[in-house]
């Protein structure tokens, strides 16, 4: 004989809705984000406030900054191409052209900034 057998039936199946999966939108996780980062320490607050895991915040955070919830603070798109821009190579105006080791080429004047040019480069580098 079968101990795991059961020939009650089921009168009556309740099901009870916890509440906690939510569907949230791209645009509510990009607000949520943004208001975040808009001051230190504001993660956990923003997390409780909105009732989310620390770590789903800082999940949404990964994704923002790798772009795929919508633009990262601080950045614009840039145009990498594959022609020179058309100037005049024989005025002496002082360009410099630097290529990567992935490739990438930078043009420069003579009196750019050098931080700001290491900070590009840096940025060239990691790019694929």
């Amino acid at each position: 004989m079968d101990s795991l057998t059961d020939t009650r039936s089921i009168s009556r199946l309740e099901i009870v809705d916890t509440g906690r999966r939510r569907r949230w939108t791209d645009e509510a996780k990009v607000r949520i984000v943004e208001e975040s980062l808009s001051g230190p320490r504001l993660a956990s607050a923003t997390a409780r406030r909105h009732g989310i895991s620390n770590q789903l915040l800082f999940s949404w955070r990964k994704a923002y900054h790798a772009g795929r919830l919508g633009a990262p603070v601080g950045f614009v798109p840039a145009m990498i191409g594959t022609e020179p821009p058309a100037t005049d190579r024989g005025s002496g105006c002082g360009r410099i052209e630097i290529v990567s080791a992935n490739g990438r080429r930078v043009l420069v004047d003579s009196d750019v900034e050098v931080e700001a040019l290491l900070r590009i480069l840096r940025g060239l580098e990691t790019l694929p």
